[in-house]
Formats: C-alpha cells, sequence, structure tokens
C-alpha cells in the first residue's frame, strides 16, 4: 500500500496569516469599543470634571476667596481645562460671576437652564447640593452636559460642556485606525518575513541533520547561527549530542555482534577445552579411586594378618580418599572463582599476622620434611583485600614451595614495600622451572616433572587457583627463577601511613 504524501505548510506563511489577523481583529476591536463604549465613558469623564469644578469653587466660596482676585486664574483655569461655562447667580438669578467672555454665552445658559425643554434632559447624577443633567439643545441639535447646584453662600452655580465633539473624535478616530491598521498589515508582514526566515532557516537545517541522521550519517553537525544562544541553538546542541549517542551506540551495538561472532566462532573451542577438563579430572581421580580399591580389597583378604598391616591398609586408603576430598574442593573453589561467583569481600587486615597463621600451619609439614621456614616481619602491615582468600593463596604457595624444596631446604617469606602495593614473596631452595614451563605451570592439572610420584608433586590445581584469586583482585602475580631456586610472589593493595617500612 502506498503511503499519503502529507502536505505541508510554510511556517512563514502561517506566521504572516496569524500577524495579520491579529493586527485586524485588534483594528475591528478598538473601532467598535470606540463606536460603542467611547461616547460613554467620555461623558463619565466630564460628569467628573464638572463635580471636580464644583468641588474647587465651593471651596473657594467656603474660604471666603471666590470673589477675590486672588481666585480668577484657578476659575480661569477650570473653565479653560475642562471646556467648561461657568456662571455663579444670586438667587434672584442675577449674574454675578462668569467664565464666558460675552454676554450671548452667559445670557444663552442661564435662558436654556430656566426655561429650556426639560423634556429632552436626563439626570445621571444627584447629591445633596447639585445634580447633573444631560440636556439636548434643540436649536443646535447638540448634547451637553450641566451642573446645577447651590454654593456655601447660597448663591447658585450652573456649569455646562458639550457632549457634540466626541462623536467627531470617535469617526476620525476610526478611520485614523482603519488607515494605521492597513499600514501596520504590510508592516507586518514584511517584518514577519524576515523575522520567520531567521528562525525557519534553522529549523529547516535542523531537519536536513534529522534526515541524515536517519540515514545513518553522523557527520552533519548544528553550527549555532547567534552569538547568543537561544531555543534553536539549545535544540542544536542537542540533535549534535543525539548525533553522537546514536554513533556510539551504533558502533557498541557492532562491537557487541562482533563479540558474539567470536563467541560463537569459540563455541568448539570450548567444547573441547570441557572435554579435556573432563578427562584431567577423570585422569586424577583414576589413581586415588584404583588405590582405595586396591588396599581395600587387600584389607579384606588380609583381614587375619597383624594389626600394622591393617592400620598401613587403613591409612593408605584415608590418605587418597582426603586427596580427593581435597581435590574435589579445590575444583569447585576454581569454578566458582573463574566463573564470577565467588563474591570478594574486600576489608583491612593485618597480612603479617595472617602470614604468621599459615606458617603456623604448615609448620608440622615443613618439620617432617626437614625444612626450615623463614619469616622476619613482626610489625603489622595493613593491606586491603579479601583475607580468606589470600590466605588460600598464601597457603598455595608454602604448601608448593614445601614439595619442590631441595639442596638447603629453606623457605623464605618476605615482604617488599612499593608505596602503594606490597609484595609477598615466597621463596624456596631447589631446581629452577624450565623457561618453556614457566607460562603454562597456572594452568590446571599443569605439572612441571610429569614424572613426580603423587606424594611430592600434588594435583596441579592450587596455582591455578593462586591465578583465578589474583586476576578477581586486578593485582600482580607471578614467579621468578633465582640463582638457588624459585620465588613466587602476589601484591596487595595498602593505604600509605598505615604501613610500617617493610
Amino acid at each position: 500500500m502506498r503511503k499519503a504524501v502529507k502536505k505541508t505548510r510554510s511556517i512563514t506563511k502561517q506566521i504572516v496569516v496569524i500577524t495579520v489577523g491579529i493586527i485586524i481583529g485588534v483594528v475591528l476591536l478598538c473601532i467598535a469599543l470606540n463606536t460603542t463604549l467611547l461616547g460613554t465613558y467620555y461623558s463619565y469623564k466630564k460628569q467628573n470634571i464638572l463635580c471636580q469644578g464644583y468641588k474647587t469653587i465651593n471651596e473657594a466660596c467656603i474660604e471666603d476667596t471666590l470673589y477675590n482676585n486672588s481666585f480668577d486664574i484657578e476659575f480661569e483655569s477650570i473653565a479653560a481645562n475642562g471646556n467648561l461655562t461657568i456662571s455663579i447667580l444670586s438667587p434672584s438669578w442675577s449674574l454675578i460671576r462668569s467664565s464666558a467672555s460675552n454676554y450671548s454665552a452667559q445670557t444663552d445658559l442661564i435662558y436654556q437652564i430656566r426655561f429650556g425643554d426639560q423634556s429632552n434632559v436626563d439626570i445621571l447624577k444627584e447629591s445633596e447640593y447639585y445634580y447633573v443633567e444631560r440636556v439636548l439643545d434643540n436649536r443646535l441639535d447638540e448634547q451637553y452636559l450641566v451642573l446645577i447646584g447651590s454654593l456655601y453662600d447660597g448663591n447658585q452655580i450652573l456649569m455646562r460642556t458639550p457632549l457634540e465633539g466626541i462623536r467627531e473624535s470617535a469617526i476620525i478616530a476610526n478611520q485614523f485606525l482603519i488607515i494605521a491598521g492597513i499600514i501596520a498589515v504590510f508592516v507586518s508582514i514584511f517584518v514577519v518575513i524576515i523575522v520567520s526566515k531567521k528562525i525557519t532557516n534553522p529549523i529547516l537545517e535542523l531537519s536536513e541533520i534529522s534526515r541524515r541522521m536517519s540515514e545513518l550519517d553522523f557527520e552533519a553537525k548544528f553550527c549555532p547561527h547567534h552569538e547568543y544562544e537561544n531555543e534553536i541553538d539549545v535544540l542544536g546542541d542537542h540533535m549534535n549530542a543525539l548525533s553522537r549517542t546514536l554513533e556510539e551506540t551504533i558502533s557498541e551495538l557492532k562491537s557487541a555482534n562482533l563479540e558474539m561472532k567470536r563467541d560463537i566462532e569459540k563455541k568448539d573451542e570450548i567444547e573441547k577445552m570441557r572435554t579435556e577438563f573432563l578427562a584431567n579430572v577423570s585422569h586424577e581421580l583414576k589413581t586415588p579411586i584404583a588405590l582405595i580399591s586396591g588396599y581395600a580389597e587387600g584389607l579384606k583378604e588380609s583381614i587375619d594378618d597383624d594389626r600394622e598391616s591393617r592400620d598401613f591398609y587403613c591409612e593408605v586408603i584415608m590418605d587418597e580418599a582426603k586427596k580427593m576430598n581435597e581435590m574435589v574442593k579445590k575444583l569447585l573453589s576454581l569454578n566458582q572463582l573463574e566463573f564470577g561467583n565467588e563474591m570478594i569481600d574486600m576489608k583491612r587486615f593485618d597480612v603479617t599476622e595472617l602470614t604468621g597463621g599459615v606458617i603456623s600451619a604448615s609448620q608440622i609439614l615443613a618439620q617432617q620434611n626437614q625444612i626450615t621456614i623463614e619469616f622476619h616481619q613482626d610489625k603489622p602491615i595493613y593491606v586491603w583485600a579479601d583475607e580468606f582468600l589470600i590466605e588460600e593463596v598464601l597457603t598455595n604457595y608454602v604448601s608448593n614451595a614445601i614439595h619442590y624444596a631441595k639442596n638447603e631446604k629453606r623457605i623464605i617469606i618476605s615482604f617488599t614495600d612499593f608505596g602503594e602495593s606490597l609484595r609477598v614473596s615466597v621463596f624456596n631452595t631447589g631446581d629452577n622451572i624450565p623457561a618453556e614451563d614457566i607460562e603454562n605451570i597456572w594452568d590446571k592439572f599443569y605439572k612441571v616433572d610429569k614424572a613426580r610420584t603423587r606424594e611430592y608433586g600434588g594435583n596441579g590445581i592450587g596455582l591455578s587457583i593462586v591465578k583465578a584469586i589474583m586476576q578477581s583482585h586486578d593485582r600482580d602475580f607471578g614467579v621468578i627463577n633465582k640463582e638457588n631456586g624459585v620465588e613466587f610472589y602476589f601484591e596487595l593493595d595498602k593505604k600509605t601511613g598505615d604501613v610500617e617500612n617493610a
């Protein structure tokens, strides 16, 4: 099914339409407000001017300054600023003071109040001392606001202001708004096109970058177009970051796929290693099982022999069973270490004390073989590691040294301080390890001397366990041939200042 192509609309055109619509709407709203509310608002403001003028004049009457020359300027200012005609009359309607400059204006105001047509009068506001009304003058077809009131001294005050001018003002204002609106529309179109281009061009650039990203082309980068960073520049930075992240992720996925391919290719090799491991285990178990079976049969057939022979048979059976048990435990421990199932419990402990404990546990076996173990460190030295696993490493090294010690039959355990780390070395006198075997001694079931007896050679698992433990600690270990023997070593982390000089 063919996918429908969506129609696109220019952002610039949309912004122009919206802006022109807003301007036209504002102009029409202003015209409507001018037509409907401007007259009412103007009338309200004029009422306030009349009332404020009355208040000022009445206060001058109370202060007895109304008829003095000192009030002339303020009186004329009230009339001129508010476009008011003001007349102050006695109770008998004789003129006392007026703001009108000619007699006809004065008489016209008085005549309108006294003899005008009251049918065209609307009372707008009343108070105790005055009232405000809207009056239609039929002669001139004009509307006025008139305030009629009494002053503090009993005289009357008449104030009038025309309303007709507001209609003409509203019409002129509306005409001006229409002209201004037309000009604003054309100006806004021009400005919007220029401004929107500055916005849409970076957006189009981002769109092109996203298209290239969808095609896995991560070379395109967004460059800011302004001296000061804005929202589009922030979006561009995020697009650049997304591009880098996608590139790194795809690279990692490719690497993972390649690694997976290699793992698949190694499947046969792993299967071969598994088969070899089972064969080695079977071979190692075959000898003790045969010995146990043979001595058990001999014990059964010689049940009537002397007690010493029976004890010897039992000791051999027990010894071989013990060796089998130790080998199985070591294989299980090695399996856990190699597959990462052994949890490393890192803590701070005294390696001097641990070494002393290992030496004490190995002393009986060393004495049986006329071997001397030398260790001259007596100050506490603290390191960070899994104490139980490090004890296993040191025990394997000491046990291996006891098995292979010759000539002077000496074992020397020493510490070497490297500042941030501590090296523990176990040296035994005897033959060197052949150079071609040094890299292989850490492999499971590997023995340097294939002809060694079981009592002397061990089962070939101990050094494999050492390798697994030290790799889990991510620390160095190894073996060095010396002039008169072999030295095995491993290194541990320590804290500067916590360690005495070794």
